[in-house]
């Protein structure tokens, strides 16, 4: 399983970015299971646009917030991936970085069954039955049978909100 964290810029300095969190407990170095690639409205990555071509991958990201023009793939399961992208930023960024990059478009998605509800709270105008990056991550760490990464990115994750101001 590997994570590509497509981020945006402004993303990189907020302390409530839980996409940071997710670097440090299960990304590189540590693992190769997520990494970062830096969002880039006119440039897109070479690497992300190669990675975007391979059986497999697919967008973590909900079909309710795409207006299905008839370019987007239909959704799969979690099981049926291996690649997945996320958008890591506010929602009003992630929708902008969805709209603004056609490349994406064409990926089949990924939405999250998740019985409860997010426990990230340090930002405003968040999306109700939203999970942030943090949450989305240990999700599939767990669907992908990753058990003891999802604990630690849990326990992480619990600490992060303890000591957010």
């Amino acid at each position: 399983m590997q994570v590509i964290l497509l981020t945006h810029e402004r993303e990189l300095d907020r302390p409530t970015n839980t996409g940071r969190l997710v670097l440090e407990v299960v990304g590189e170095p540590v693992s190769n299971r997520v990494r970062r690639v830096l969002w880039r409205r006119k440039e897109p990555d070479d690497s992300l646009l190669a990675l975007l071509k391979r059986p497999r991958t697919a967008l973590l990201y909900p079909a309710s917030e795409v207006q299905c023009d008839g370019r987007e793939a239909g959704p799969l399961r979690i099981a049926e991936c291996d690649t997945f992208i996320l958008l890591d930023g506010t929602w009003q960024e992630a929708r902008k970085m969805y709209n603004r990059s056609p490349y994406l478009h064409k990926l089949p998605r990924i939405e999250l069954d998740t019985p409860k509800p997010s426990r990230f709270t340090l930002r405003r105008n968040q999306r109700e039955g939203c999970l942030c990056t943090a949450e989305c991550i240990a999700h599939l760490l767990q669907a992908k049978g990753l058990h003891g990464a999802a604990r630690r990115l849990e326990t992480a994750f619990d600490r992060f909100l303890l000591e957010s101001p």
